[in-house]
């Protein structure tokens, strides 16, 4: 075989293996399973939004999450329920454009980029609103390390 011809199918082989793994998350660019909608990785503070079969299509964004004594729970959940103007009695705050994924109050929200929550996901206003407008009650939610 002459270097043209390896070259050549060396081509194909590396675009085969890119078609091979065009369906799962990790090859879009997540460290969550393809299942779910929304991935958030407490190591690198970053979110993304997924079509649920492991295509990204929104992120990753920067994020806060919950401070050691109230770490964001690491899993897989489900959106419970959306508020837009949530306001949180127990802490005595704004949580504007929530995505509640947590029977216990974990929720999507605006917040700031800078300070960790008590275990909520803090996104800019843009992300914030993003999230808000992309997931529903029922969609996958994961959170990993």
């Amino acid at each position: 075989m002459n270097r043209r011809m390896i070259a050549l199918l060396g081509g194909v082989a590396a675009m085969a293996g890119t078609v091979a793994f065009a369906g799962t998350a990790e090859a879009a660019g997540t460290p969550c399973s393809a299942e779910a909608k929304a991935c958030v990785q407490r190591s690198s503070n970053t979110a993304w939004l997924t079509d649920g079969a492991g295509n990204v299509t929104y992120g990753g964004v920067p994020i806060t999450v919950g401070m050691a004594k109230y770490p964001t729970p690491l899993g897989k959940f489900h959106v419970q329920y959306k508020d837009i103007d949530h306001y949180s009695k127990q802490y005595n705050g704004p949580m504007p454009y929530s995505v509640f994924f947590t029977t216990t109050g974990v929720a999507f929200h605006q917040g700031s980029l800078k300070v960790k929550s008590h275990g909520c996901v803090h996104l800019s206003r843009a992300a914030a609103v993003k999230f808000y407008n992309s997931l529903h009650p029922g969609d996958v939610v994961e959170v990993v390390r």
